[in-house]
């Protein structure tokens, strides 16, 4: 048995699934930038955590000196007469640096947190925008973790290392001026530290960015095949593929367990080595300092002062190890998110044509629709899937699509619901070209009945009218009038306000198509595109779905992909499609007088 969820897709559907991709380093400018862009939002509790780092500055550098001073002036020549005032002082001090430093923490990072709320609602709504042929090859999970588990680390990780490691910073910088004032001879042995500190530091850096970008990038896919498999798990266990979904699951898992591994043992090395130098460097200020303060050329005050201020730097570039590593995680989880920021929205296609209909008064109502020349193809390498397509439509006309599987008839109906754009040839609506006209507004033309029905977990009014401010309850019943789901909604606990369970659960398969097929009637488009399928329903509902097809047939103009005779014979056209090309077109009664594909094709055609 293939593995589940491996088999390739039919010859109208994409035929590949897009993957994330690794980003690159030399990106971090960008994505910091994103970041603190957001952050401007909030720049008042922003002020306020940064107005309370000089005075964290100025306390670090303070305590030291102030113990310094206490040992020169009151300790070592015995005069101990102030030492309560400067314990005093001292204590003060402390208490100032851990009121400044909550400060900082409180202030900062809720800004971080209010920035990173708003990021996680642009990312929504972006990926709301996203044209819908991104969803045909882009698994689920993929952009579910971009919105969880990617954005879970950046709030981790990055938006509260990132700004204690810029207060870090700041703090050493003035912490080694402090120590170049006190004694240059000593600064300067610890700035010989720098050079290998920084080498090492940026060289594991990198190691660990790569290994947290592919730990992301194996995390992201596992989570897009655990949705796959938990969508279709009826089907796992009806066909007993349970030990291939858990075999491709786990070598998901164990990618990504390597990938930390990697990560770990980068991140361990760093702090090991970090704490070698920082030993190093104060066991040889320590010598030094004391050999200065028996030749009598810098007090005992200057030399603990000094210990007391290198211990100060080195527990921020102790911190700054660890933080490297957690922002490193979040730098890889955020060039991920920024995929989503650079994927191209729904309305960006036709935004560059000559022609955009922002206000299209003469769409308000359909008067025609021409097929001229149309190919396609899903990709550039992909084969062509539509051959010179050509047919024309007028208001109140019905069309029906035949032809076996592969043939090309859900590609058309993709192509007006503008899935895709990039077709060759020419599809023009009401006299204008299909590509240069809004999703907006080609929406408002055309409603799709689709074979796969997508019902939430929400009310039989929200799953019809999805909760539309232009869609009213008066509306939403009036379409299941018109589609007679009405006869079983009335009959359901509260109506309209039944709650349906996991995709229409508690319902049967006829009585979710009628409230899909409700859902395309509810928006009153003038066109419908009717995708027919009445498998796996019960004999009732199924004539409830016929007796709608029928009063759609009367009332709007239809292109359908026929599955039954009864609906083909409805039809003032039918198109014959066989790979991609229109082999055969006219009535049902000129048709079948041929003798040829359609003729043959009706014998496997049930009859209503």
């Amino acid at each position: 048995m293939k593995e589940f969820a491996q088999a390739p897709k039919a010859t109208e559907s994409p035929s590949s699934k897009g993957e994330p991709k690794t980003p690159s380093r030399g990106f971090d400018w960008v994505l910091i930038s994103r970041f603190l862009g957001y952050l401007k939002r909030y720049r008042r509790q922003v002020i306020i955590g940064a107005a309370a780092v000089p005075l964290s500055i100025a306390c670090s550098v303070l305590f030291p000196w102030l113990i310094m001073h206490i040992i020169d002036t009151q300790v070592v020549v015995g005069k101990l007469d102030g030492l309560y005032w400067w314990a005093g002082l001292l204590l003060l001090v402390l208490v100032g640096n851990y009121i400044a430093d909550a400060l900082f923490n409180y202030f900062l990072q809720t800004s971080a947190l209010h920035a990173l709320r708003d990021m996680r609602a642009d990312m929504f709504a972006r990926i709301l925008a996203f044209p819908r042929r991104y969803f045909d090859t882009t698994p689920i999970g993929v952009s579910l973790t971009r919105l969880t588990s990617d954005l879970e680390a950046v709030n981790e990780s990055f938006a509260q290392g990132l700004l204690s490691m810029i207060r870090d910073i700041l703090t050493t910088l003035a912490l080694l001026i402090f120590l170049t004032f006190i004694s240059w001879k000593l600064a300067l042995m610890v700035l010989v530290m720098g050079p290998p500190t920084y080498f090492v530091t940026e060289m594991l850096r990198r190691r660990l960015r790569e290994s947290y970008a592919k730990g992301r990038v194996v995390l992201s896919q596992g989570t897009g095949y655990l949705q796959e498999s938990l969508n279709g798990i009826k089907t796992v266990q009806l066909y007993s593929a349970e030990d291939q979904v858990e075999k491709k699951y786990s070598e998901y898992t164990d990618g990504f367990f390597r990938a930390q591994s990697r990560s770990n043992f980068y991140d361990s090395a760093l702090f090991a080595i970090i704490e070698g130098i920082t030993t190093i460097a104060m066991a040889s200020i320590i010598w030094f300092g004391a050999k200065e303060v028996l030749a009598a050329t810098i007090t005992y005050g200057v030399l603990i002062g000094f210990t007391q201020t290198l211990d100060r730097i080195f527990v921020p570039i102790r911190d700054f190890t660890s933080q490297i590593a957690s922002i490193q995680r979040a730098l890889a989880a955020f060039g991920h998110i920024e995929e989503i920021f650079e994927q191209a929205l729904q309305e960006d296609s036709a935004a560059q044509g000559s022609a955009l209909v922002s206000e299209p008064v003469d769409l308000e109502q359909f008067q025609s629709l021409v097929f001229d020349q149309v190919s396609f193809r899903y990709s550039e390498a992909g084969p062509l899937v539509l051959k010179s397509v050509s047919f024309e439509l007028l208001k109140g006309q019905k069309i029906a699509l035949v032809g076996g599987t592969g043939s090309g008839k859900s590609t058309i109906l993709r192509l007006l619901t503008k899935t895709y754009d990039n077709y060759q040839g020419s599809i023009r609506l009401n006299g204008r070209e299909l590509r240069d006209i809004s999703v907006a507004a080609a929406g408002r033309l055309f409603s799709l009945m689709q074979q796969e029905v997508f019902l939430f977990n929400r009310s039989v009014d929200f799953n019809i009218g999805l909760g539309r401010n232009d869609i009213s309850r008066e509306q939403v019943e009036e379409a299941a009038r018109y589609v007679y789901a009405d006869s079983f909604i009335e009959r359901l606990p509260g109506g309209f306000d039944f709650e349906l369970q996991g995709n229409g659960g508690n319902l049967s398969a006829g009585q979710c198509q009628l409230i899909a097929f409700a859902r395309a009637i509810a928006t009153g488009s003038e066109v419908v595109l009717l995708d027919e399928a009445t498998s796996s329903v019960d004999s009732v509902t199924e004539r409830l779905i016929q007796k709608a097809i029928d009063h759609v047939f009367v009332d709007k103009t239809v292109i359908a992909i026929a599955h039954r005779l009864s609906t083909i014979k409805h039809s003032d056209q039918i198109l014959v499609l066989d790979k991609g090309v229109i082999i055969e077109r006219g009535s049902h009664s000129e048709l079948a007088e041929l003798q040829g594909f359609y003729a043959n094709l009706l014998n496997e055609l049930p009859e209503s």
